[in-house]
């Protein structure tokens, strides 16, 4: 695989199959084409979905991108969540918001959690392109998912009752279900949810830091869940690990598209904006700290490609894979938000304002950085693992 996705073109030293290639060269094309920086304007001062962004969702469905990662048996191309890299780095390039990240997530649990009811109900209408919302975070914070306040209860009758509130749902009104952890008897649960059924449960809309989602505060007020629909135990643990595993690999890859996107509008400022008679990119007090970007992306994609590859291999250990993992998650968001708030100060004044693209991308990176732990909590936890 190339550390250069968002490039379309294939970095030395790492190497992307004809099947990638093709892949990675049509997915940067038609989200360059598709989702331009006016797009993401018009996006921002839209309620709800707008009709552009419906339009690239459907796009993106109808090109089969929801299917990738899922098996041949249930309607997709059987391939791994590492080939999703060279999707989602452009959609981190150029801001594109969207249920796309998060589904796959989603498929990713459902894959892992050895019910083939919810599997075979799920997956293939994923693969044809229904997105999946998640509902996985709550108020304490907390990025470990092993013990939610939200409570699967089960009641004298033997029904079941979902409790508790959920947020940071993103896209949840696009969304064909929703993905919900609680806490059961047997430990950890999941239950998976039809669009339906979430009539009559409170919603309540959040203004977070990227203005290009839509979130969503969900309150669970003891709503019926049926048997079939939820997954508990040893099962629900392997999910959330699964999950966890696809969401530090997209969202790195995410960043890394981000930190290209960035990078790309730092470039033409400084090869446009003239001082004292010549382009300020020729000063080295700015022309050296954006090398420094640069080497920050080419690190955070070198980690980023590393970490698809051992998830890759079947002979992978755990410890290899989630060393991998949290490594390429941390130098990612990292470097992204050390590029948003280079690009603020590179363009001075202007940098402050609404109307410069530099703070779309910063306001991104910090929401990156906080989605499924920051570099602080990864690197405590890789302490651990690095030192065993």
């Amino acid at each position: 695989m190339s550390s250069s996705a968002a490039t379309g073109r294939p970095a030395a030293g790492i190497e992307l199959s004809r099947e990638q290639g093709l892949l990675l060269e049509i997915a940067a094309r038609t989200v360059r084409e598709r989702w331009p920086i006016e797009r993401v304007r018009e996006h921002l001062e839209t309620e709800g979905r707008g009709e552009a962004a419906e339009a690239l969702e459907r796009e993106i469905a109808e090109l089969g991108w929801y299917g990738i990662a899922i098996a041949e048996e249930h309607g997709g191309a059987g391939q791994g969540v590492a080939d999703l890299v060279p999707l989602v780095e452009p959609l981190g390039r150029h801001l594109v918001g969207g249920p796309f990240v998060a589904t796959q997530i989603a498929a990713a649990a459902l894959g892992a959690a050895q019910d083939t009811g919810l599997q075979a109900h799920w997956l293939p209408r994923i693969a044809e392109g229904q997105p999946l919302a998640l509902a996985l975070f709550e108020g304490d914070g907390s990025w470990d998912l092993d013990e939610p306040a939200c409570a699967l209860r089960r009641e004298p009758d033997g029904s079941l009752r979902l409790v508790g509130e959920k947020q940071f749902v993103t896209d949840l009104g696009s969304a064909a279900g929703l993905l919900v952890s609680a806490r059961g008897e047997e430990g950890p649960a999941l239950v998976v949810l039809e669009h339906h059924q979430l009539d009559g449960v409170e919603r309540t809309p959040e203004v977070v830091i990227d203005l290009t989602r839509r979130s969503t505060t969900v309150r669970f007020d003891a709503l019926a869940v049926p048997g079939d629909q939820a997954i508990v135990g040893a099962p629900a643990l392997a999910a959330l690990r699964s999950a966890q595993e696809a969401a530090w690999l997209l969202h790195a890859a995410e960043a890394c598209g981000g930190l290209q996107g960035v990078l790309d509008v730092i470039v033409d400022y400084l090869r446009s904006r003239r001082q004292f008679g010549r382009t300020i990119g020729s000063y080295q007090s700015l022309k050296h700290p954006t090398v420094d970007l640069l080497i920050g992306l080419e690190r955070a994609r070198s980690l980023l490609y590393h970490a698809a590859t051992v998830i890759s291999r079947p002979e992978s250990s755990a410890a290899e894979r989630e060393t991998a993992l949290r490594m390429a998650k941390a130098a990612a968001c990292e470097a992204f938000a050390d590029a948003g708030d280079r690009a603020i100060q590179f363009h001075g004044g202007v940098g402050f304002t609404w109307e410069c693209d530099a703070q779309l991308y910063l306001r991104r990176a910090l929401w990156l950085n906080a989605q499924w732990g920051d570099p602080l909590h990864h690197r405590r936890r890789l302490a651990g693992l690095l030192l065993a």
